[in-house]
């Protein structure tokens, strides 16, 4: 499951960004555009959002900006990173969600850059470890080793094994924890991909698992593929479940690999936060009528209940009042073949439902 926060914490400006803002040369020019990227519709001249679809003219740029910025953040160049994000205010409304976000994100930048140890203090600290110096420093200046070891992460994947492991016993309970992890880096390699600022997965024992994004100016069609990049690495991975299965016969692979199958699945209904509700969201009325025909098919093929229930979730978003401006037939064929291809897991292997 994915959870996009634009901005999750409330908007502030100090006087110092305010002041930054006021007096810097910016380093971007908007491009002319003269028709909307999304709908097509003529703009007027220095439009910076479609009058027709609400959608940021500039988005393409914006996302250009966003991965050269987190290029520089990852190099420890915090305050180019800054400047670099501010110069791309001239993008943006000022009172848009994605303007609060850089002014916010530029405040912790400054912070964080007025934190840095100097190198000569750096360079002592590292004598001291004697030949683990040169490694200490390597690690200290990994921001993305340093990720994968945040102390939210571990703690929270730790519980979740925890809670499993007691559940289900250990060899199974720490198998399914790591098919979940899976599921969660599918969603997190499909942002940082995109150049987009993610968190790594926070693990919540006995309810599931979410990764914290930021959309800067990413359209709905996006934002379902990273929806649905979570179910697909699913699939991969009870994929490779069933294939250990096949060639040993050992029941646990089965086991695993019919519970990630099914759960993906139940993650695919069309509702609320799951991955499936935000994919919806890119469809029109008539792709939502073909996923809940593609659903039905799917539960009469493979006799498994869980494709009703998201029968009932597509039918339930026909009569939502959430229709996109553009629909995405892509992204419906995405999600009914990850829905297939799952499907074809759980009838592979043994048992019914989640098949513990």
């Amino acid at each position: 499951m994915v959870r996009s926060r634009n901005d999750c914490r409330a908007a502030y400006a100090s006087s110092v960004i305010l002041l930054s803002e006021a007096n810097s040369v910016s380093a971007i020019t908007p491009q002319f555009i003269r028709n909307c990227p999304r709908c097509a519709c003529e703009l007027a001249p220095g439009a910076l959002v479609c009058d027709q679809c609400s959608a940021l003219v500039h988005a393409e740029q914006l996302s250009q900006v966003s991965r050269q910025a987190k290029l520089l953040e990852e190099n420890g160049e915090l305050l180019q990173a800054r400047e670099l994000w501010l110069s791309a205010l001239v993008l943006l409304p000022p009172n848009a969600k994605q303007a609060e976000w850089i002014r916010q994100h530029s405040g912790d930048l400054e912070h964080d850059a007025a934190r840095v140890p100097t190198a000569p203090r750096e360079n002592q600290w590292a004598r001291k470890l004697g030949p683990l110096g040169p490694i200490a420093v390597i690690l200290a200046k990994s921001k993305t080793l340093l990720a994968l070891f945040k102390l939210n992460f571990l703690l929270s994947l730790a519980g979740f094994i925890a809670v499993y492991w007691a559940l289900w016993g250990a060899k199974f309970g720490v198998g399914f924890a790591i098919l979940i992890l899976l599921h969660e880096m599918g969603h997190f390699i499909d942002i940082k991909r995109r150049g987009l600022p993610a968190d790594m997965p926070v693990f919540l024992p006995g309810l599931g698992a979410y990764v914290r994004w930021r959309a800067l100016g990413v359209n709905l069609e996006t934002r379902a593929a990273i929806s649905l990049a979570g179910p697909l690495a699913g699939w991969m991975a009870a994929a490779i479940c069933a294939l250990v299965y096949l060639k040993t016969g050992n029941g646990l692979w089965a086991a695993l690999a019919r519970a990630s199958a099914w759960l993906n699945v139940m993650n695919l209904i069309p509702i609320w936060v799951l991955d499936g509700g935000q994919a919806a969201t890119a469809l029109g009325k008539g792709e939502r009528l073909v996923l809940l025909t593609a659903s039905l098919a799917l539960w009469l093929v493979f006799k498994e209940n869980v494709f009703f229930l998201v029968a009932l979730g597509a039918g339930w978003r026909l009569f939502t009042k959430d229709l996109p401006p553009q629909s995405s037939p892509r992204t419906l064929a995405y999600f009914v073949a990850v829905l297939a291809a799952l499907g074809c897991i759980m009838r592979l292997m043994p048992g019914e439902g989640f098949g513990r």
